[in-house]
């Protein structure tokens, strides 16, 4: 008779270092929307760390507790959605279970954001623009909302075939990066979408074996979003063009402990700043 295989249940882990780092990760995530924790939360999250409450007490406690709230104030809104999905965020960065597929990026986007947004999980019917502050208010073009399914398809075929096995790291990276500068630029998520691109990621490279350095998200993540921004916009009677440069130095530290000096202020594009007058 063949011997029944035993497999581990997983439970939460007890290294608080770890945990840290993905509370980091999280909060740190949500400054790409300019949103700050609460209080309450960072006391949560200690006890978290310190094994006192599990993930689910967390949330269970953030919900009675905005229950109490007037989530009609803004920044108690605001806060809000930075409690829970920096804890969701935690947890699916502990959480070691991936499967490369369009699937699970709408899934992470979906338990991300249930209870913030209406929309969680599903994919925009409208394009969009947004203009940003590097780009002295200009816009990065996004994918027409009716192709975005068909482009993610064909992204995620083309790298799931990918042979990495004749790259050095640094042609490693250099994929990554076209491929992370890729699935952003189709932002398939109304809102979210850096946030849940990040999340992916990281468990991707987690899942190909890389020990990511996590406290990069903490400290620059807008550093990340708006290096996104520059591999994807180009204004060619201004002689700019896409780069990949500034995302990466980021992945170099995200993934090779480099030092980078990463200033965001290096990412806005002078061209777009002079008067034409």
């Amino acid at each position: 008779m063949k011997s029944e295989e035993n497999y581990i249940i997983e439970n939460e882990i007890t290294d608080k270092v770890k945990k840290q780092e993905y509370w980091n990760t999280g909060i740190g995530l949500n400054k790409v929307d300019n949103l700050e924790p609460s209080k309450y939360l960072l006391e949560l999250s200690q006890k978290n760390i310190n094994g006192e409450l599990k993930y689910y007490e967390v949330e269970n406690s953030l919900k009675t507790y905005y229950e109490m709230q007037d989530l009609n104030d803004v920044q108690k809104q605001n806060e809000k959605e930075c409690d829970l999905v920096s804890l969701r965020i935690a947890q699916l960065l502990e959480d070691k279970s991936f499967g490369f597929s369009p699937i699970t990026l709408k899934n992470i986007h979906k338990y991300l954001f249930e209870d913030i947004y209406d929309f969680a999980g599903k994919y925009r019917n409208y394009n969009i623009t947004k203009k940003e502050e590097i780009l002295n208010g200009d816009t990065v073009k996004y994918v027409n909302y009716q192709d975005l399914e068909s482009y993610l398809e064909y992204d995620f075929k083309e790298e799931k075939e990918f042979d990495y096995s004749k790259l050095n790291q640094n042609e490693f990276i250099e994929h990554i990066a076209k491929f992370t500068s890729t699935i952003w630029q189709v932002h398939p998520f109304g809102e979210g979408n850096t946030r849940t691109t990040a999340v992916f990621i990281e468990k991707y490279l987690n899942n190909m074996g890389f020990q990511v350095n996590s406290d990069m998200f903490k400290e620059y993540s807008l550093y990340f979003r708006n290096a996104l921004v520059r591999s994807n916009y180009g204004n060619i009677p201004k002689g700019i063009y896409p780069t990949l440069d500034y995302l990466l130095l980021f992945l170099e530290n995200l993934l090779q402990n480099k030092s980078n000096e990463l200033r965001n202020r290096e990412l806005y594009i002078k061209e777009l700043f002079k008067n034409d007058n």
